[in-house]
C-alpha cells in the first residue's frame, strides 16, 4: 500500500445535536499504529499544538482513572491548558475520558475516539459530547482540531516505510 500524504483538511465535522461534535478523518496506516501515536507522549508531543506552538506539557497516565494534560503556548503567550481522565481504554479501537480546556472554567465534555481499520485505512471518529448547549457553544471552530488531525497525519507518515509498513 502506497501512503496518501493527500488527506490534509480531508476532516468531516459534524454537529449532530445540540451537545456534539463529532469529525472523523482516515489515515493512512494501521490501527495500532494510529492508536500509539495518540496515546505515547512522544508522538502527542508532535501533535497536540495545532500550528506548531511550543508544547510545555505532555503527561499521559493512560489507564482507567488515569489522566492527560496537554499545555502548548500560542505565539502570543497564551497558555492551552487541556485535562483529562480516561475512562475507557480498549486498544486498539476505543479511547474514552472527560475532556476540559482550562481556558473554559466549569465546562467538561466526554471525548471519545473510535478507530476502525478496513485494508490499512484507519477511520477515526472523534466525539466531543457536552453536558448542555451552553458549554457547546463555547466551541467556535474546528480550525484547530483539524490541524492536530493534520500534524497527526505527518507523524504517522513520519513512521511509515513509503511502502506503508510500520518503519523500523
Amino acid at each position: 500500500m502506497k501512503v496518501a500524504r493527500t488527506r490534509h483538511g480531508s476532516a468531516v465535522v459534524e454537529l449532530p445535536n445540540e451537545l456534539e461534535i463529532v469529525v472523523t478523518r482516515e489515515f493512512d496506516a494501521p490501527i495500532e499504529l494510529v492508536f500509539e501515536v495518540l496515546t505515547k507522549p512522544e508522538h502527542v508531543r508532535k501533535h497536540v499544538a495545532p500550528f506548531g506552538e511550543e508544547v510545555t506539557v505532555c503527561s499521559i497516565d493512560l489507564r482507567v482513572g488515569g489522566s492527560s494534560h496537554f499545555v502548548f503556548v500560542t505565539e502570543d503567550g497564551t497558555e492551552c491548558s487541556f485535562r483529562g481522565t480516561y475512562l475507557e481504554i480498549e486498544p486498539p479501537t476505543r479511547l474514552a475520558g472527560t475532556w476540559r480546556f482550562d481556558g473554559w472554567p466549569g465546562v467538561e465534555a466526554i471525548e471519545s475516539v473510535d478507530l476502525h481499520e478496513t485494508k490499512g485505512v484507519t477511520k477515526m471518529t472523534w466525539k466531543l459530547a457536552f453536558p448542555d448547549k451552553a458549554s457547546r457553544d463555547h466551541w467556535t471552530g474546528t480550525d484547530g482540531l483539524e490541524a492536530n488531525f493534520d500534524n497527526m497525519e505527518d507523524v504517522l507518515c513520519s513512521l511509515l516505510d513509503p511502502d506503508g509498513t510500520v518503519a523500523g
